[in-house]
């Protein structure tokens, strides 16, 4: 499937097929797509956390206005990210670079996240919707659907998943097979209501 067939396609589903099964080597595959995704500075702020445990994908229906596509659907994925990976992780991710690069991006990355938690947190968002787009086309790839998440009680799935205090939940994914067919767009702005040419 071609990229721009991927994007026209994919919808966000609501309803998935109980029955259908991923393997474990398309999960990965999945994960390891989704980790091209770009990140400021390579800091890589995503942390996917797949939650295969029925029970617990039930408890997180729960709190998830019971929507059928939390159990439904094939493979769960929670979009988590690390605030603070500019400090522990800066050094590992440019350890191939060029020593000048090296200490170029480090003193970068320190002066851009220092003492700036709105900026740790904007940053965690901003990766993981991409990584999650990136996981969202993966999918339509392989013939699958998907649904991006962000109606669910926060706190409670951040509990149930045992969310260290360093760490955001940004959305979760839903992929799997769709069960019938979706409704047609409810409706779409025009490329001339949204696009500004050199500003407001």
């Amino acid at each position: 499937m071609r990229v721009s067939e991927a994007i026209a396609t994919r919808r966000a589903i609501k309803q998935f097929d109980p029955e259908h099964q991923l393997s474990e080597a398309d999960q990965d595959r999945l994960i390891e797509l989704a980790m091209q995704s770009p990140t400021a500075f390579n800091l890589q702020h995503w942390r996917f956390v797949v939650v295969r445990d029925p029970a617990r994908r039930q408890a997180i229906r729960e709190v998830a206005w019971d929507q059928a596509q939390v159990t439904d659907a094939s493979m769960l994925v929670i979009l988590t990210g690390r605030r603070d990976v500019w400090q522990n992780e800066a050094e590992r991710v440019w350890r191939d670079a060029p020593a000048e690069v090296r200490e170029m991006m480090a003193g970068a990355i320190d002066a851009y996240y220092r003492d700036k938690p709105q900026v740790e947190r904007d940053e965690v968002m901003r990766s993981c919707g991409i990584a999650g787009q990136s996981l969202m086309l993966a999918a339509r790839e392989m013939g699958l659907d998907s649904c991006p998440m962000d109606g669910f009680d926060f706190e409670a799935v951040g509990r149930l998943i045992n969310l260290p205090d360093d760490h955001l939940i940004s959305f979760m994914v839903a992929i799997g097979k769709k069960a019938g067919d979706v409704w047609p767009r409810p409706g779409q702005l025009s490329i001339d209501e949204v696009r500004r040419v050199d500003g407001f």
